[in-house]
Formats: structure tokens, sequence, C-alpha cells
């Protein structure tokens, strides 16, 4: 008889999901907001200055997208909501 604690694949592969810190939150161009409230938008929620705002701002004008925060899956997840509460496109995805 085996004293072994059983453990359920799926329950791990979750946790190691959501604690994986190689996740990202992508901002995307759009045609709607104005370059000064993506900078805004940055700077309050983010608490980003404004050469960084401004930099990730170009970077979603110009490259059509800027990676704007990384962490966890769970951290990425609420940053997508809150960008997509500010009425940005914005989604997250495994990083690399």
């Amino acid at each position: 008889m085996s004293l072994a604690p059983t453990v359920d694949p799926t329950t791990v592969a979750d946790e190691a999901l959501a604690t994986d810190p190689g996740w990202v939150t992508l901002v995307w161009n759009d045609p709607v907001n104005l370059m000064s409230y993506v900078t805004y938008v940055f700077m309050t929620y983010f608490g980003y200055p404004r050469g960084k705002a401004e930099k990730l701002m170009m970077d979603v004008h110009v490259k059509g997208k800027a990676a704007v925060s990384h962490g966890s899956r769970e951290e990425m997840e609420v940053d997508t909501v809150a960008m997509q509460g500010y009425g940005l496109w914005a989604t997250f995805e495994k990083d690399g």
C-alpha cells in the first residue's frame, strides 16, 4: 500500500500557469483613442512616468502594439481588463 499523496496533474498545470511570471499585457493601436489619452491611461493605471508612458504610446501608434506590463497570468488578466475598462484594445498572452 502506497502512502504517497495523489496529485491531479491538471491542478498542478493550472497552478503553474497562474504563477508563471512569463505573461504580458498588450495594448493594440485603435482608430478611436487619442495619443494623449493613451499616455494618460499608462501614467494613471501603471504609475509610469510621462517619458515611459509616451514611449509605450508611440510603440502602440507606430508598431501597432506595445507590451505594457509583464507578470503572472492573473496579473496580466487584471491589467488587460483594466485597459479594456479604459476603452483601450488590450489582450494578454504568454511572453516569448
